[in-house]
């Protein structure tokens, strides 16, 4: 057995996409431990709190019963004490009912506990078993800083341009998904992603390169650190910030509504003009933002959201401005083909 799971762990950090990753590492223990059930819980930060979200589960056999549902858990007050215990990265176990035990291990990122590795059993974990987890546990973990440390921009520690393209097509492709829930109507799912869709928006900072010439490049390396912290404060956990260079970044929304992507975007926009920069004083931003369709390539959807940043920075700037909207008032002119971004 040993050398067995050795070699599943060796497989599972052999994968570079964080989704793919967590299903191996669920599956991994699945079969070695084998528990009632497995979820993976990942902490989002939005509009609304924090909150657990339900990435990846799996059960036992295809007849396998759900005991809990952990994400609907999150309301219950026991919920809240062993979560609490979690977070401090301690491994704490609950009952959940028909005699079960729900045994909670944390996951660590660069600084405090990201995710959850929920494990629903008959019995208590041995403590030889509790160490082996945490053990592969801190395996991954080492493998996403890795990831981490090639895929984050240098100075800002966004997300950086390699990363994008994954990202976004891992959207593109669960906007394009039939429903995960076997229970909810197709149409009913469709009418959820006309509401809330995903919108990519493309932000610039104006006159960015007055302040370069005026103040010296270390002021203008300080401005972007700033504004990176600006938009983190700004948009919610689940949301990705990229820095696409220069003076250009990225954000993409999942599951907003229209008014929710513009609330937010309008949010940022208003934190930037009126933080005080220092030695610079003020400093604005343009933004332009468009829809993400399941038929989407990055290039098409970013010349879209260009073009709205381009019209915003025509008509004022420190403004902006939706893709959809403008073409709807006739205010762009043609058809927005790709090309019109500079990718490289």
């Amino acid at each position: 057995m040993p050398h067995s799971l050795l070699n599943g762990v060796a497989a599972a950090t052999t994968h570079r996409d964080r989704d793919a990753l967590d299903r191996a590492v669920v599956r991994l223990l699945l079969e070695f431990i084998a528990p009632h059930s497995i979820s993976l819980l990942h902490l989002v930060d939005d509009a609304a709190g924090s909150r657990i979200e339900e990435r990846v589960h799996m059960s036992r056999g295809a007849a396998a019963q759900r005991t809990a549902n952990l994400t609907q858990a999150t309301r219950q007050a026991d919920f809240t004490a062993w979560q609490q215990h979690a977070l401090r990265g301690q491994v704490v176990s609950c009952g959940v009912g028909g005699g079960h035990l729900m045994t909670i291990f944390p996951i660590h990122g660069a600084s405090d506990v990201v995710a959850m590795l929920a494990l629903e059993t008959a019995a208590p974990l041995p403590d030889r078993t509790v160490e082996l987890v945490r053990g592969i546990l801190r395996i991954v973990r080492n493998h996403l800083a890795l990831l981490d440390y090639g895929e984050q921009d240098t100075l800002t520690g966004l997300l950086n341009r390699k990363r994008f393209e994954g990202q976004f097509d891992r959207l593109r492709q669960r906007l394009a998904a039939a429903p995960l829930n076997a229970d909810a109507p197709a149409a009913a799912h469709r009418e959820l992603q006309r509401q809330e869709p995903g919108w990519l928006a493309l932000v610039d900072i104006d006159h960015f390169k007055a302040v370069n010439d005026s103040f010296g490049h270390l002021f203008g390396d300080e401005v972007l650190l700033l504004i990176s912290g600006l938009m983190r404060r700004s948009f919610r956990g689940a949301d990705q910030l990229f820095r696409f260079g220069g003076e250009e970044f990225i954000v993409i929304l999942e599951q907003a509504s229209e008014a929710g992507a513009q609330l937010a975007l309008e949010r940022f926009r208003n934190a930037v003009e009126t933080y005080q920069f220092p030695q610079i004083g003020r400093v604005t931003v343009s933004v332009g933002y468009t829809r993400i369709r399941p038929t989407d390539i990055p290039t098409l959807c970013l010349a879209r959201a260009d073009a709205a940043l381009y019209y915003a920075k025509s008509h004022g700037r420190n403004n902006l401005r939706n893709c959809e909207q403008l073409q709807a008032a006739g205010e762009l002119d043609g058809e927005i083909k790709c090309g019109t971004v500079d990718l490289f």
